[in-house]
């Protein structure tokens, strides 16, 4: 009888602990995600920081005179049209040239032929977007699109790369 009601104590005892070690791991995982999620935030407010400074370094570097967008945005048009305001719900025909931060030339109308897009529709990065609703026909601008308002984590698969600012000059040619 003795070892029965050891044998149960035992059972009892054992299946106490388990449920205190298993109450105990979903704590220290709770906690883990926790701390990973601090850790995760923190390391993107740096690295947004980082993208943010290359981009100042970029700007006086080349001493360009430009504003910069609630969003993020970094604009100057440096040659005033005469045109159509660019607005949503209009078609924008843009001549481009597109460079990485460090100077390396990526895309140009040139090559790609004349960018033409409905505003208003997201068919474009969104920092292009916004860009061009701050433009009229004829304007010339530089726009400086952080990673979040372009191809972001991934880059576009071919010649942007990951996490990439980029360095737009356009030409507004035509709003329809």
């Amino acid at each position: 009888m003795k070892t029965i009601y050891l044998f149960i104590v035992s059972v009892l005892l054992s299946g106490l602990l388990s449920c205190e070690n298993q109450e105990q791991d979903k704590k220290s995982k709770h906690v883990d995600k926790h701390v990973l999620k601090e850790h995760l935030i923190n390391t993107n407010k740096h690295l947004v920081k980082f993208e943010e400074q290359n981009i100042k370094d970029f700007i006086e570097r080349y001493g360009y005179k430009m504003m910069e967008t609630g969003s993020g945005l970094y604009y100057e048009i440096y040659k005033k049209g005469n045109g159509l305001k660019a607005e949503k719900g209009k078609i924008a025909e843009l001549e481009f040239n597109i460079r990485l931060l460090n100077g390396e030339t990526i895309y140009r109308s040139e090559n790609k032929g004349i960018k033409e897009f409905l505003i208003g529709k997201g068919g474009v990065e969104s920092g292009l977007e916004e860009g061009i609703l701050l433009l009229h026909q004829g304007d010339k601008a530089r726009f400086i699109i952080p990673s979040h308002l372009a191809f972001g984590l991934l880059g576009d698969s071919d010649k942007i790369p990951e996490k990439a600012s980029l360095v737009y000059d356009v030409e507004l040619i035509k709003i329809k």
